[in-house]
């Protein structure tokens, strides 16, 4: 389908762009790379009067080590995580996961912002995002703040974004060297949002593991953090009982649709498939 009519605004600078949202309010989105919201204004599932694209300010893009932190501004492409060496080095997850989204057309425009921001629960990085304990830099007319992507995401398509407010930057603490990490997804094709999917990122010290922190994907409202069974791995030796145990917690607090991708009680199960081969190969990973 067509989208309905709307108005274009380039905005030049950040202030521009949110003084542009606060302006015109909720007729008025932004945009990215418009890989999550022009689709849904094809099928009329969004209808804005105003596009704010902000693709025209610098200070979005780009990768950056602050400290102990890797900071990616929130017009950062795909294609640029899976390209950046400092990715590669520091946050390797980010790579992985960036892979699996879509195809290489869409990784070259889709954003790290739009993926995050967008509350769609179909989307691949937010989940990685929870288990990094990321945290979203965002800026208002009133100024800037910071929020831990676990406190972000409140239902489908909702977020803790307050109207006129951007998302600009990610920042990510860097994971202790030797730590492990894994993105396991299951989709029907190329291109497609995750059957299920889950995030791994652990530490092991001694022959335990010492830190673990899980995400979910495509399995609920939102993306889930899965605390409890984080908890579960954490002081293990990632033994077959202790894995059936965390396996068994994640599982316990999906609630996905019945669709074309499967009836909810097979994603549920395929969600405890993917988190035991991502436990595995973090497992592997981890020096």
């Amino acid at each position: 389908m067509i989208p309905g009519p709307f108005a274009y605004h380039r905005p030049a600078s950040l202030q521009d762009a949110v003084g542009l949202l606060s302006e015109l309010g909720e007729d008025a989105r932004p945009l990215a790379g418009g890989h999550s919201l022009i689709p849904m204004m094809k099928l009329r599932l969004a209808s804005p009067a105003h596009l704010i694209d902000l693709a025209g300010i610098a200070g979005l893009k780009g990768l950056r080590e602050d400290g102990g932190e890797i900071v990616i501004g929130a017009t950062t492409t795909q294609q640029e995580l899976v390209t950046s060496d400092l990715v590669a080095g520091k946050l390797p997850i980010l790579r992985e996961t960036s892979l699996t989204i879509a195809d290489p057309q869409v990784r070259y425009l889709g954003t790290l912002g739009g993926n995050v921001a967008n509350g769609d629960p179909g989307n691949d990085m937010p989940a990685v995002m929870l288990a990094l304990d990321a945290t979203y830099e965002i800026a208002g007319k009133s100024g800037t703040r910071r929020l831990a992507a676990r406190a972000f995401y409140q239902s489908a398509y909702v977020t803790a974004l307050a109207p006129g407010e951007i998302l600009t930057a990610v920042r990510i603490k860097v994971p202790p060297a030797g730590h492990g990490y894994a993105y396991e997804k299951l989709k029907r094709k190329v291109g497609d949002y995750a059957t299920a999917a889950a995030a791994v990122v652990l530490t092991i010290g001694g022959g335990k593991v010492a830190s673990c922190a899980i995400g979910l994907t495509n399995l609920a409202e939102t993306p889930l953090y899965a605390e409890e069974a984080s908890r579960i791995i954490a002081g293990s030796a990632l033994d077959d009982a202790t894995v059936r145990k965390a396996v068994a917690a994640a599982e316990a607090i999906t609630a996905p649709a019945s669709d074309g991708r499967g009836p909810a009680h097979y994603r549920t199960k395929m969600a405890g498939v993917m988190l035991a081969r991502a436990l595995a190969r973090a497992k592997a990973r981890a020096a």
